[in-house]
């Protein structure tokens, strides 16, 4: 994976001069088979529940990380965080593959290998730049994975097309809303007075919920924004394209995924107001609802019973994505572009059930699609 002049990582296949036609091939065919910009299938779980937004489950939960510290630090409720060191602690995995600030270059992000708390802790907090997180998980293929949705789909799908023998290792997804460019990150990081090479700390949330955009020079200036104003005016204006077409924000093929729980206005519209953080997760596998229930036991996180559909009503961004997918993916193509293709996902229910917005978000990607040439 490349950063592209747009900012955004981009798949490079490339045999090496010496492998034969035979070996390219097949490398060809697997990442035809396993890359999620080109086909996803719905993961298939004996004994779990549907839900027509999240998808497959096992258990939902309020959650949030016992130590404070781990809680302040996470983007939420620091579940990921304390899940990642206590795997690690207990040598339920030698290490983690995850995303973090790369030390030469802080408003870059880079994909980290973690092996103890302390690392865990300081790859606390949402990234929103494009990262190719699989790079150290795929040098240490045994590893556990917390990584974006679209991440994961494509280890568990090189997991089953490599036809490999071993357990797949265990998973952790949070809820994404897409990925912004690098240019984005740079944009806003300038935009505050200090030039990207300057930054010496670029932090995109946590250190409370929801955690505000700061970032600091290398001579000590400050200067930050509220998550709302950087998402919202900033962040989330420069997505690519392929993120507006996902059928999975959610985190479907980890064991686990998290996302934020957040406290609603009266419209169901979240508030963003700064407390102690608190999440949703969501065990997707039989392994996931006994790795949750067990770090529960042993004291690393706090868990109680939530009703999926509460969560859905407070994430209406993951819920107007998934409703209107078939929508959006007629308007891309319509208008010539190329899109994945999506197995198992009942997507015609959506359709059915929601056929004006549907129509809208049909005739707003096409006209989106043949407007505008960047962010694809």
């Amino acid at each position: 994976m490349d950063l592209d002049s747009e900012g955004f990582m981009r798949p490079r296949v490339k045999p090496l001069s010496h492998e034969s036609l035979t070996v390219a091939k097949r490398q060809s065919e697997v990442f035809d088979s396993m890359c999620p910009g080109i086909r996803i299938t719905a993961p298939k779980h004996l004994g779990a529940k549907t839900h027509s937004i999240f998808g497959q489950y096992f258990s939902t939960w309020e959650a949030s990380a016992i130590d404070p510290v781990i809680r302040h630090a996470g983007s939420s409720g620091g579940v990921l965080t304390a899940l990642s060191a206590w795997l690690l602690d207990t040598g339920q995995v030698k290490s983690m593959s995850g995303a973090g600030a790369d030390t030469s270059s802080p408003s870059r992000t880079v994909s980290v290998k973690i092996t103890t708390r302390d690392q865990a802790l300081s790859a606390s907090g949402s990234r929103y730049a494009p990262v190719a997180t699989l790079t150290t998980w795929q040098d240490h293929p045994a590893a556990g994975l917390v990584a974006k949705p679209c991440e994961v789909s494509a280890a568990v799908q090189l997991h089953q097309a490599t036809n490999s023998q071993a357990e797949m290792p265990i998973t952790l997804s949070f809820f994404c809303a897409g990925t912004p460019s690098q240019d984005a990150t740079d944009d806003l990081i300038t935009s505050l007075g200090i030039t990207p090479a300057r930054a010496a700390s670029v932090r995109y949330r946590g250190n409370g919920w929801p955690g505000r955009f700061a970032v600091e020079s290398s001579t000590g200036e400050k200067a930050s924004l509220t998550y709302d104003e950087s998402w919202g005016n900033h962040l989330g204006r420069k997505l690519q394209w392929r993120c507006k077409t996902c059928v999975d924000g959610t985190g479907a093929h980890a064991d686990i995924s998290v996302g934020d729980l957040w406290q609603a206005d009266a419209n169901g519209y979240p508030t963003f107001i700064d407390t102690p953080g608190n999440s949703i997760a969501i065990a997707r596998t039989s392994r996931g609802d006994s790795l949750l229930r067990a770090a529960a036991a042993a004291g690393i996180i706090a868990l109680s019973p939530v009703d999926p559909d509460v969560a859905a009503a407070i994430q209406p961004l993951q819920r107007q994505r998934r409703t209107t997918i078939l929508g959006r993916l007629a308007g891309r193509r319509i208008s010539g572009h190329h899109i994945p293709i999506y197995r198992g996902y009942n997507l015609v229910q959506h359709l059915l059930r929601y056929p004006r917005e549907n129509a809208r978000a049909l005739l707003g990607t096409f006209l989106r699609s043949i407007s505008f040439k960047r962010y694809r």
